[in-house]
């Protein structure tokens, strides 16, 4: 009898035993110390190493509620998905995302490969590092876990049991009212608005009922376009990196869903990047290139991922109907809207809504942070209500240089 064959919330002291139990990964022997390294609002997330070997993993455990709310409660149901999704996006998009060693449906815990020596991407953008291989890296990963997922390559029986897998209604709930609702509507009343733009948000968000009027169009696509297995939660935050490689985990939020919540969300919180390299850097030399290259970033994963959507598509493609003429076009036509949109929603929910981004809340000269939070308000509008005209990197470009010299 094992006194983790029952659930509890398990703490540091706990690991060592735990990981020794459950799978044969140190030596009998070995120092374990263990750590709580995560900082996220939902799970628990500890780094457990030996220190004579120096070998380590990772055990991430869900927990029953919220860790900034107990009163919301969540299914730790989403461990289960978060496990499987990793060990798909694996045979998919093989050595960007952490290796799956275990998953324990009894202490909903997954024990996984450690990222050690990789820094969490957010992190590394607020210190201003630059990342080379960035646009190039996740926008492989984006083209090769999302389209073999849709009905465009994958069997159309197999897609539809892995839907229902994959459902995920308390996480998409959550996504459905922060992302989608609250930042328009404040009926919870737990928006976080800075206090010197709470008339603009009034005005350009609570007042907008032509920007409504889209976001529930957005809102309806994401409850039921069931387009391809999304990581559902890809931010800077849910990635970690080094100059040569990248990781992407923290699936959670996965079901199916349209691919462009994916891409849209990886966009805007470039842009956060930015707002802060910006607001924060003083060397004009320095901040030259570090924005510089947010903005070339934000161009190359737009350029780079029609490119390769179009080459994985014509390679992979098994759908009779979606080998037609024209279908292409169309296909990545809808997807390129829905990334525009998304990117405009992810903009102003963590700009105002419950959960702010540290990128923006963390900068100090409050005229500077004002300015900022107007640009992505102001940007992200366009991307949602002309979702439709964003079909390149440069009309990214384009469109955060017209909001940054009207801002200037």
């Amino acid at each position: 009898m094992s006194r983790f064959d029952a659930y509890f919330l398990m703490k540091t002291e706990d690991l060592g035993e735990y990981v020794q139990e459950k799978l044969h990964y140190f030596d009998d022997d070995a120092k374990l110390e263990s750590k709580e390294i995560g900082d996220g609002n939902i799970n628990y997330v500890f780094r457990i190493k030996d220190t004579k070997s120096g070998k380590s993993i990772v055990v991430k455990q869900a927990a029953e509620a919220l860790r900034i709310s107990s009163e919301m409660k969540l299914s730790t149901d989403r461990g289960r998905i978060e496990a499987k999704v990793l060990q798909m996006q694996e045979r998919y998009a093989p050595g960007l995302v952490p290796k799956v060693y275990i998953y324990d449906e009894v202490m909903c815990a997954i024990i996984m490969e450690d990222m050690i020596g990789y820094t969490m991407m957010r992190t590394g953008l607020m210190n201003h590092e630059i990342y080379p291989k960035f646009a190039e890296h996740i926008t492989t990963f984006m083209v090769n876990t999302l389209l073999p997922t849709t009905d465009v390559v994958m069997n159309h029986k197999e897609k539809k049991e892995l839907v229902k897998e994959f459902i995920n209604p308390d996480l998409c709930e959550i996504t459905e009212d922060l992302v989608y609702s609250e930042p328009y509507i404040d009926y919870n009343h737990r928006n976080n608005v800075f206090p010197p733009v709470a008339d603009f948000v009034q005005k350009e968000l609570y007042e907008d009922k032509k920007l409504h009027l889209e976001v529930a169009k957005l809102k309806f696509d994401f409850m039921n376009n069931a387009q391809a297995l999304i990581h559902g939660d890809l931010h800077t935050g849910s990635i970690f990196i080094n100059k040569e490689h990248t990781f992407i985990f923290d699936p959670e939020f996965a079901f199916f869903g349209p691919i462009g919540y994916d891409v849209g969300n990886v966009i805007a919180n470039m842009f956060f990047t930015w707002c802060n390299g910006d607001a924060t850097i003083d060397n004009k030399e320095e901040k030259e290139e570090f924005c510089g290259w947010i903005l070339d970033t934000i161009e190359k994963i737009v350029d780079k991922f029609i490119a390769k959507f179009k080459a994985k598509f014509e390679e992979s493609v098994t759908e009779i109907m979606a080998k037609r003429e024209g279908f292409l076009d169309w296909y990545l036509g809808t997807v390129l809207a829905d990334t525009a949109g998304v990117a405009g929603l992810e903009s102003i929910r963590r700009t105002v809504g419950m959960a702010n981004v540290k990128d923006i809340t963390t900068i100090q000269d409050q005229d500077k942070r004002v300015r900022a939070e107007k640009m992505v308000i102001t940007l992200a509008k366009n991307y949602i209500i002309n979702r439709d005209k964003f079909k390149t990197g440069a009309d990214y470009r384009g469109a955060i240089n017209e909001v940054i010299e009207m801002y200037s």
